[in-house]
């Protein structure tokens, strides 16, 4: 169901800014067995996975530094051994290279939603763009070897500017590249980090609930809502 909770008009969308994990991609299994294998390398208990679940969202490093506070979530560093932090993180980054596609899938969905978008409606070309907290280089190769590289005008991950998500730098940077007024742009994510990204840079906000995060768009109430990936394609058709 399409729930709107500030009305805007859909048809006057020339920009979509979507978020990967959780809004186009289901990588929850390969983001957990990432971090439970970085645990038991370095000794420590592996963590349930709807927990880890719950810590996705604000890029690697804030990943693994919650994996390493413990079952509560309490994020380490300046009381931690930063040493120990970074050298998790690159076992982290090490192993989920090589095991990103594993399990990740497209949600089921998605693909119809993307070709249809990327066909004038309306008399409106829509440009769409990909603007993740994953880190760029296994965001792009996810998107390309899920076959939907050929969708999206930018792919930028948590590295790609000096802030992350919900920052607002991401998201203008690519406004600016496409030439798309904000009132004009979409921020498409399953939390409530997308949600401030986009009130943060002036953009319209919707919000799946069938990501990871659905809880969070509690905290942050994005302009529109819907519950399955089709109703994306139905929101802007």
């Amino acid at each position: 169901m399409i729930r709107f909770l500030r009305p805007f008009d859909p048809h006057a969308i020339r920009l979509l800014i979507f978020d990967l994990d959780g809004t186009l991609i289901d990588s929850r299994l390969d983001l957990i067995h990432s971090i439970n294998a970085m645990l038991r390398h370095f000794g420590r208990p592996e963590l349930a996975g709807e927990t880890i679940a719950t810590y996705v969202g604000d890029g690697a490093p804030a990943l693994v530094r919650r994996a390493l506070g413990g079952p509560g979530g309490d994020p380490v560093g300046e009381s931690a051994d930063e040493q120990l932090f970074k050298s998790a993180l690159e076992y982290f980054l090490g192993y989920y290279r090589l095991h990103k596609l594993d399990h990740t899938t497209v949600y089921e969905g998605i693909p119809e939603v993307l070709a249809g978008l990327a066909h004038p409606s309306n008399g409106v070309h829509r440009a769409m763009a990909v603007l993740s907290n994953k880190p760029v280089n296994p965001s792009r190769d996810i998107v390309h070897a899920l076959g939907m590289g050929e969708y999206f005008v930018r792919i930028y991950g948590g590295n790609s500017f000096a802030t992350k998500k919900p920052d607002p730098l991401g998201a203008e940077t690519i406004l600016h590249e496409t030439g798309v007024a904000q009132e004009e742009a979409l921020m498409i994510g399953d939390s409530s980090i997308d949600v401030l990204t986009g009130r943060n840079a002036g953009l319209w906000t919707c919000g799946v609930t069938y990501g990871f995060a659905p809880h969070t768009l509690d905290e942050v109430t994005p302009d529109v809502v819907v519950e399955r990936p089709g109703e994306v394609g139905e929101l802007l058709g």
